[in-house]
């Protein structure tokens, strides 16, 4: 009971203190500054979907993340997700009958290595077919090199812990290029490397040493991309954290600054002060845990403003480059509506409008891609869902892909070039301390 008490009164000064510091930013802030117009995208604009290998394909090998699975009891089993591994062709058809110009894979490790020194030829000959279908329908791949999943053998000697690792994944990466580069796809090195730093922090990595071997796999494959293609676009995707974005992501934006051919970014979530004061105190007194539930990711919050101040904010760290959103989508509670009422076709079509926004203000914004295709494994759980289709892998054995509001909102947004010049956000903007302090603070937008 004690140190409940303690905690109880320190959490309430850190949130005392948060607070204070959030209302001289808002009280600071100036006004928001005029809007410019908007107008249509532009038929260079590429607009896609992205999905991740083993969170669709089923049918999954031995890789770390089975082991994950099957060494915890909390997660949901993953049976054969939802088996885009035999259903990749309707899929894409899907894809394609949206409008779309590319469609992000990616080309898993633990299918193509099984074991070490041993490459599966027919694994291959399954992502030619994936890649060839891509292109038959009229999209551009966007290849992912390591989407958090890596063969249960290099697991088993220690993972990103063991130093070898490094060598071992580039060998893969290289054969995976000599394979594809002709095809000429957008490729995508390392998927939104710091949360996969977290994730196998849970497992036992050393997040230094995996910051480390990370940048040097991106920066080894961006020079061996570019060797065999001088002209690659390559990238790795980063989660954007909004209010700490340079906390989180700028250790690892500065080992591979200068090996970015378009930046690559995710997002989804804004800022949230409840928990930036739960974080606080958990850092003050050295716990990794709080001792309140966190919230379900349906219930953080979104304001779709949050991903104009994204662009922003690398349109600044990294000028010049161009900014593609690798993912973004909303959450559900399985098919339940959310608690805020947010529709999925709402959500859409206020995020374009903020990519129309970034782009009228000058901002390089070259394409967008939804996060997912379809409902997949969220890394543990089913519940989460973000697809364009909904899926129901645990009540439905036929996997029937059902439309969500969405798909129309998005084939009509791809037709158009984007929301109409005239189009206001389903939602105004939120206080500039909820979305992005102190960015969304200092150089707030309007909607109009």
């Amino acid at each position: 009971m004690g140190f409940r008490y303690r905690w109880a009164g320190s959490a309430a000064a850190a949130a005392m203190v948060s607070a204070l510091l959030l209302c001289t930013q808002l009280l600071s802030a100036p006004p928001a500054r005029a809007a410019n117009p908007i107008s249509a995208l532009g038929p260079g604009f590429l607009w896609g979907v992205s999905t991740s290998g083993f969170q669709s394909e089923g049918h999954s090998p031995d890789s770390n993340w089975t082991r994950y699975i099957a060494g915890n009891p909390g997660y949901a089993p993953l049976r054969d997700s939802v088996d885009f591994y035999d259903r990749y062709a309707s899929d894409i058809d899907s894809a394609r009958g949206l409008g779309v110009k590319v469609f992000r894979v990616s080309v898993e490790w633990a299918r193509l290595q099984p074991a070490p020194g041993v490459w599966d030829e027919g694994a291959f000959r399954h992502y030619d077919a994936v890649i060839n279908k891509i292109q038959q329908d009229g999209m551009r791949p966007m290849i992912t090199l390591d989407h958090w999943v890596y063969p249960g053998w290099e697991a088993a000697r220690g993972g990103w812990n063991n130093p070898a690792m490094v060598g071992d994944w580039l060998a893969n990466a290289r054969r995976v290029v000599d394979r594809y580069a002709a095809r000429n796809p957008l490729w995508v090195t390392v998927n939104e490397p710091v949360a996969y730093i977290g994730h196998e922090v849970g497992h036992g990595a050393n997040p230094n040493d995996m910051l480390e071997r990370l940048a040097q796999v991106h920066n080894g494959i961006y020079d061996y991309i570019h060797h065999v293609r001088p002209g690659a676009q390559v990238t790795s995707n980063l989660g954007y954290v909004a209010g700490s974005e340079a906390q989180v992501n700028g250790g690892f934006v500065d080992r591979v600054a200068g090996r970015l051919d378009y930046v690559g970014v995710d997002y989804y979530f804004a800022y949230d002060p409840a928990r930036a004061a739960l974080d606080t105190f958990t850092k003050a007194v050295g716990s990794s845990s709080s001792g309140i539930p966190g919230a379900a990711i349906w219930d953080l919050p979104v304001h779709t403003e949050g991903i104009y101040y994204a662009l922003q904010y690398y349109s600044r760290r990294l000028p010049g480059k161009p900014l593609y959103v690798v993912e973004n989508g909303l959450a559900t509670n399985n098919n339940l509506p959310r608690g805020d009422g947010y529709s999925r076709g709402d959500h859409l079509r206020d995020t374009v409008y903020w990519l129309q926004r970034a782009k009228a203000d000058g901002m390089n914004v070259i394409g967008y891609n939804y996060w997912s295709l379809t409902d997949n494994y969220e890394w543990g759980s089913y519940a989460p869902r973000f697809g364009l289709f909904a899926v129901d892998v645990e009540s439905d054995p036929s996997l029937s892909r059902r439309p969500t509001d969405a798909v129309g909102a998005y084939r009509q947004l791809i037709t158009g070039g984007g929301v109409a010049p005239n189009y206001l956000p389903t939602r105004a903007p939120a206080l500039c301390v909820l979305v992005d302090p102190p960015n969304s603070c200092t150089s707030p937008v309007a909607a109009r």
